[in-house]
C-alpha cells in the first residue's frame, strides 16, 4: 500500500486550551499542539523539511478538519483510521485545502500557506514541526 496518496479528512474533535490546541482523532486518540499559536496574516512560509499540519475549526471551535501536507511517513490506513487527511504537492503545485486556505510548495522543500478565516468560517491553525521542535500559528483577519 502506498504511503503517498491524497486522503480526504474526517471531522475531528477540537479543544482550545490556554496551553495549546488539543485534537481528538476518530479512533479516540488525542494529541496536543503545545503553545499559544502566533498570530499571522498574509502568507506563512515554512523552513525546509518541516512537517506541516493545517487545522480548520468549525464556527463553534469544537470540531475541525486536519490535513497533513506532503507527509511521506504515515501510511494511508493510519491516516484513514485517524481521520487526518493528506495532500501531496510537487514543487510549484498549489491546492486549496479548504475554502479560504491555500497551500503551495515552493523550491527548497518549503511551503507557503495563505488563509482567510472569514472565508474558512472558523479558526485556521498551522503547526510546523520536526524532531527538534514545533511552532504553532493562527491566521487572523488583517
Amino acid at each position: 500500500m502506498s504511503a503517498r496518496n491524497d486522503i480526504a479528512p474526517s471531522t475531528l474533535g477540537v479543544e482550545l486550551h490556554d496551553y495549546g490546541v488539543e485534537v481528538e482523532y476518530i479512533d479516540n486518540r488525542t494529541t496536543v499542539y503545545r503553545g499559544v499559536p502566533e498570530a499571522v496574516t498574509g502568507t506563512l512560509g515554512t523552513a525546509p523539511g518541516k512537517e506541516v499540519h493545517v487545522l480548520v475549526t468549525d464556527p463553534t471551535e469544537t470540531e475541525g478538519v486536519m490535513m497533513y501536507v506532503n507527509d511521506l511517513t504515515s501510511h494511508d490506513d493510519v491516516l484513514e483510521s485517524s481521520g487526518v487527511g493528506r495532500v501531496i504537492l510537487g514543487e510549484g503545485d498549489e491546492e486549496e485545502l479548504f475554502p479560504g486556505v491555500l497551500v503551495r510548495r515552493v523550491p527548497g522543500h518549503r511551503f507557503e500557506i495563505e488563509a482567510d478565516p472569514e472565508v474558512a468560517r472558523g479558526r485556521v491553525f498551522v503547526f510546523v514541526e520536526d524532531d527538534w521542535g514545533e511552532d504553532s500559528y493562527e491566521f487572523v483577519a488583517e
